[in-house]
């Protein structure tokens, strides 16, 4: 596996402003760069794929010729490079700042490299992955021994259990056995039958699993149970993409993107943050942009995801204690320090009421949320923040 995409941009115009799409909820915006003209680099993108970034020339083009003795070389300049990859049934993006493409590119394909190894361990889809070989264990009876995982599916489902005890189970990744009902509801357009909604109801809890720290394992206490880790998996994914651009490759300038998760490094040279736009909940609406630096955003709602059965809408975010899609429209986005914290705060603040959603938001340091709720009848909109939210947000001059 390779990156799909490289576009390099050099010299040419002034005064030009990228809008880069991400996904349907989130964009990031490039900075005032100088002049550009651009060649492409590598194969073409395979149709349905999104473009890949322009990658940016910063600070002055080294001139051509030797230079003379004695005299100092030209100084280093930063170049923009973008690099888009297939993993976790979504489109991953790596914006990094280099010296050179051979440098973006190798740290590129070993952080593409990693959020494979991540899909491999904690895939839903894949039989073999380690996540369903530890619900296999446990298909069919309970009574067998505890099961060891892997550093990072430990350290995924403790972070789990820990905001599913906080938010009162509206987060859970117990709710395997629901999101199979909901995948073919949406396949065959019809509600799920309420005597499966109710079996599967009964392998779903968060207090059915056990995790022992010590000697890093779990057990899982009821036979069928299935877990979903959809809702956390992509923001620790990025978390560790752009860790391994910044350890491994002293590559601090940079961004990784997984379709409405976001999570920043350093911003770019020169800059003082990354300019990312939240797409509106509805046409009508403004959108709305924030600036972040060293800090993730994740955006949850239905814009895209969704079924409609006998004149309802439900969304593709589960409430896990009901085991029926959410029915208000309801776009939120979370701000936090790291992906792994602002992907799964999305889908509990988007399942809790909104006092108790706010209250999660306000008792977990260093996170920051915006909540927008349409009215179907009326096309207006409802927006609320949590105080924290202002200090990332653009306020329109």
């Amino acid at each position: 596996m390779h990156p799909t995409r490289m576009q390099r941009i050099l010299p040419a115009a002034i005064g030009i402003a990228l809008l880069v799409q991400c996904s349907s909820f989130l964009l990031i915006e490039c900075s005032n760069w100088p002049w550009c003209q651009s060649a492409e680099f590598g194969p073409e993108l395979q149709p349905g794929h999104v473009q890949a970034a322009g990658v940016l020339t910063a600070g002055a083009a080294e001139q051509a010729g030797s230079a003379a003795p004695c005299v100092a070389p030209p100084p280093r300049t930063w170049q923009r490079y973008a690099f888009d990859s297939r993993h976790m049934g979504t489109l991953f993006r790596i914006v990094v700042y280099a010296t050179d493409a051979t440098q973006a590119q190798q740290a590129a394909q070993a952080a593409f490299n990693r959020i494979a190894a991540l899909d491999a361990c904690m895939s839903d889809y894949q039989s073999s992955s380690e996540l369903l070989r530890l619900c296999q264990a446990y298909a069919e009876t309970t009574s067998g021994p505890a099961v060891r995982v892997s550093d990072d599916l430990f350290r995924v489902l403790a972070t789990a259990e820990q905001l599913s005890r906080r938010s009162q189970g509206a987060f859970d990744v117990t709710v395997g056995p629901l999101s199979l009902l909901w995948r073919h509801a949406r396949r065959t357009q019809e509600l799920p039958d309420p005597a499966a909604l109710a079996a599967a109801r009964a392998r779903v809890g968060y207090d059915k699993v056990r995790l022992d720290p010590l000697w890093q394992t779990v057990h899982l206490t009821v036979p069928g149970m299935r877990l979903d880790l959809g809702g956390i998996a992509k923001g620790y994914a990025a978390d560790e993409a752009l860790r391994l651009l910044r350890d491994n490759f002293g590559l601090p300038h940079a961004l990784v993107a997984a379709w409405g998760d976001i999570v920043c490094g350093d911003p770019p040279p020169g800059e003082t943050a990354w300019r990312i736009q939240i797409a509106p909940i509805a046409a009508s609406h403004k959108p709305r942009y924030i600036r972040l630096a060293r800090a993730a955003v994740s955006t949850s709602g239905d814009l895209e995801q969704f079924v409609v059965i006998n004149g309802v809408r439900y969304s593709h975010v589960l409430d896990p204690r009901t085991g029926l899609g959410l029915t208000g429209r309801r776009s939120v986005t979370v701000i936090a320090p790291r992906g792994i914290e602002a992907d799964s705060l999305t889908k509990a603040v988007s399942v809790l009421p909104l006092p108790q959603a706010l209250q999660l938001i306000a008792d977990t340091p260093g996170t920051a949320a915006y909540i927008a709720v349409l009215d179907e009848k009326t096309g207006q909109v409802h927006e609320v923040r949590s105080p924290r939210f202002a200090d990332y947000e653009e306020r329109a001059d």
